[in-house]
Formats: C-alpha cells, structure tokens, sequence
C-alpha cells in the first residue's frame, strides 16, 4: 500500500487544487491513483472523476468505525497510489474544541503519512512557526504524522530560504511549492466549490497544474514518504501492478450473491449529484439495479423501476428548468402517490416541495410531493455531522435504531412541520431538532445520510422497492 493525505492549517488553503494537480500528475507516471476525501464533502470527488477521471471516496471517522476505514483505504491501496485530502483544518473535529472526527484522527487511525499544505501569502519566517506549532500540537496524543510540508502561494525565490529553514530549525523536509498561478479560476459558492461542469477549461487548467506541479514539488521525497508510510516501495509490487492496468476491489464491491433485484432511479444531473459511493455501492450489494435519469433534462422516469433517489445537489440553481420541466415533477409525484418508496436529501427534498424559490429570488412549481415551499434563509441553518433517531412511525428507520448523516444547507423549507418524524441530534453538546418528513413511503428532508452507519435502513429501503415491484407487476403495470 503507497499513499499520502494532504492536509492544511485551515480551510482556504489551497488543498482541492493541490490535490487534484497531483492525482493528474501520479497518473501521468502510472501510479494509478485513488482519490480520498476526509469527512462528509461531495464536491471535491466529483473534481476527482468527472474531470480527472480517478476514482475515489469517503474516509470519515464519525460515520464510519476504525476497522471500516482500515479495511476501505486497504482495498484501494492494495492496487493504487492514495492520495487523500483532509478536511478544514488538520485538527478540527466535531464541536471545534476536539480531533474526534478530524483529518488527525483518520491519519491516526489509517497510520498514514500527511503532507502539511500552508498558504505561504503574506508571511516569510513566520511559517516555520505556524509549521512547529502542528507539529508540536497535540504530541500528549501520539505523532503528528506530519512527515513534510508543501508551501502555496509562494514565489521560487523564498522557497529554497524556507526549505532550508525547515530542515536546519524543524528537522522536516519541503516537498516543494505552488506558485500563484493566475490561469486557476475555481470559483466557489454558499456550499463550497462550483461543480465541476460549470468551469470553462477545467480539464486544461488541471493539466497546467499538473505541469507545474512537476517541476516545483520534490517527488523523490513525495513517494517515499508515500511509500515508507504505508509499507512497500511506491512503485513495485501492487502499484507496478496498477500500472500495468491492474484494478482495485472498491470499498463496497458485490459478490455473485447479490444479484439485482429492484430497478432504483437515482436523479443525476447538474442539479442533483451529491452521493456517497458508499450509500450507491451498500444498495447495490443488498440488489439494486441503479438507473440515473436527470429530472433536468428527462420527460419522464426510467421504466421498471421500483424506488428512487432524489440526491443533494443545487436545484436552486436550475429553478426555473426543473419548474418548466412539469412531464417529469409529475410523473414523480405519480409514483409517490402510488406508492413507491422514495429517499430524498436536501436538494431532493427541496424538489418534492409545491415550491422553491431559485437563486434569482423568484418562485417556480417543483414536484409538489410534500406541501410547503423551499425558500433562500440567507444563513447556514444547520451545520456539520448530526445522528438521527425516528420519533414517530417511520418505514425505514425504527425506535431505537440511529443513522449518521450530516446538514449543510442555505435554504430553508416552510410548511409540512406535522410530518416530522425524525430528531436530529449534535454530536457534541445537547442541541436537537425535528428534522424529515415521512408521507407513504416517501421520506425527505435536509440531512444527508450515510447509510452504512445503519445497514437496517438500507435493507428496509430495499425491502420495501421490491416489495412495491411485486405489487407493481402483480397489478400489472
């Protein structure tokens, strides 16, 4: 196994960009890399496939449990190089005042050598401090894991200044910079980075990084720690097979015992995109055959089909075509009304409402599944990792049980607060509210779950699709 995380003092620090420039350049030299993301963020892998074209997922200590994680990043580095990007801050866990579910603990936990990302603007010597102090942080814990230190923004003329000063004063190696590079021009939004298909040029820009990146990173020093971290040189024995054209076993591979037994619509398109390969791959092993449509852009669902997944995304953004786009809402809330089981999450909630105001301030009809109307807050109204437990009847979730998700959301929605049927709860402190409407066997709401963190929930979705299709083909339709 050969990888690395990259992490950083704080959000902002230029990590995405960095990470993606290397997984572009790794691949040029046949490492065959896989892309991780610490925490709950969608938006960073979607950069990793869509324009990249590597492949990758979660690594999250607060959904998943130690052996979990071990056994996910296992399988991918038994065949590829990894390289992961940390979340926030290196130390930032849950409440702000811990390293649980941090970029730390996963390292800790994984045993896997980090790559400190500092944003060199604006300060000289001053960051051969900020580098001490994570390395000294927390040392009551355990090792930093901090095994070097890429410099961003910095010119070519103070990095050969700063590497010496690291090496003499902290004993830790510079693996080489990143210049200001004008021709990036990642924007961001109120939910993190634009996606990936609304940059003009990405895939070019990317391969301009990579280039660059090539001669400014110190890459003898970056595969060995890559591969003295993780026990075997970078670039024989699983990674020599990988580029040869080997593969890797996904985290959540099927066997031949899981043959399909539910068709699933999963909505997948510019508006709705935000998944966890983890969710998509558990209900596939428990029989899902995944059919995507684009509610954006289809008039109507795939035939067959016995559930359906209306994923997080930005449908405010695409207000007015998903509005105009009336064949399509209809035939959804058809098949709610008839019965069909249906999971839906934050953006897909918002498109089940009657209606939702789009980011140009005006209101347009949605699916009309639950009442109500989905409206721009102007402020995150909830924020980070939440445990769910049902406190009312529920199809998919039972008293007692608990599933992991979290909330990140700048829309709000009013109406339907009678079919609440779920209690979110902060992971750290006392905070609680009423959270997910249950109607039928539709259930939506603003908490995107992690599904591992509660098999049973899955199985009684997927129970409950091929229930509705044996109902569906004994009625024949």
């Amino acid at each position: 196994m050969a990888g690395f995380m990259i992490s950083a003092p704080k959000s902002g620090s230029g990590k995405t960009m960095l990470v993606c420039g290397l997984l572009e350049a790794a691949g040029r030299r046949g490492l065959s890399p896989w892309a991780f993301k610490c925490g709950p963020d969608y938006i960073d892998g979607l950069f990793h496939r869509q324009i990249l074209g590597v492949d990758g997922g979660n690594l999250d200590s607060f959904f998943e449990g130690e052996e979990a994680l071990r056994t996910k990043y296992g399988r991918a580095g038994r065949e590829h190089f990894v390289i992961a990007e940390g979340a926030m801050g290196y130390f930032d866990g849950l409440g702000g005042t811990g390293v649980k579910a941090s970029a730390w603990e996963v390292a800790h936990i994984l045993q896997m050598p980090v790559i400190l990302a500092v944003d060199a603007g604006g300060a000289s010597l001053s960051l051969a401090a900020l580098v001490k102090g994570f390395l000294e942080f927390e040392r009551e814990l355990g090792d930093s894991r901090i095994r070097a230190v890429i410099f961003n923004r910095m010119s070519p003329g103070m990095y050969p200044r700063m590497k010496q000063m690291l090496k003499e004063r902290l004993g830790i190696p510079a693996a080489g910079y990143v210049p200001n590079l004008d021709f990036l021009t990642v924007g961001s939004r109120h939910l993190g980075l634009v996606l990936p298909g609304e940059i003009s040029g990405l895939k070019e820009q990317m391969g301009r990084l990579a280039d660059c990146l090539e001669e400014t990173l110190d890459w003898d020093c970056l595969l060995q720690i890559g591969a003295a971290g993780n026990g075997g040189p970078a670039a024989s024995g699983s990674c020599a097979r990988a580029a040869a054209g080997g593969s890797c076993a996904s985290p959540g591979d099927k066997t031949a015992a899981f043959a399909a037994s539910f068709r699933l619509g999963v909505a997948w398109d510019e508006a709705f995109c935000f998944y966890y390969r983890d969710n998509l791959e558990l209900l596939e092993a428990l029989g899902a055959e995944i059919c995507c449509f684009s509610p954006l852009h289809d008039r109507k669902l795939p035939s067959g089909l016995d559930g359906l997944l209306l994923g997080g995304g930005y449908p405010e953004e695409y207000a007015q075509e998903l509005g105009e786009n009336r064949e399509m809402a209809r035939d959804i809330a058809r098949a709610a009304q008839e019965g069909m089981p249906v999971l839906a999450e934050c953006g897909g909630y918002l498109y089940l409402l009657e209606e939702l105001e789009g980011s140009d301030g005006k209101n347009y009809p949605m699916a009309g599944v639950f009442s109500g109307k989905g409206w721009r807050k102007g402020k995150n109204s909830h924020f980070g990792y939440i445990s769910l437990t049902c406190s009312h009847p529920s199809p998919y979730l039972l008293p007692g049980e608990q599933v992991r998700g979290h909330e990140f959301h700048y829309w709000e929605c009013r109406g339907g607060e009678d079919e609440l049927a779920f209690e979110a709860q902060k992971p750290a402190g006392d905070r609680k509210w009423p959270a997910v409407r249950i109607k039928n066997q539709v259930m939506g709401g603003f908490p995107h779950l992690y599904y591992p963190s509660c098999p049973a929930f899955a199985a009684r979705f997927a129970g409950a699709c091929r229930v509705y299709g044996r109902k569906k083909e004994g009625a024949g339709t």
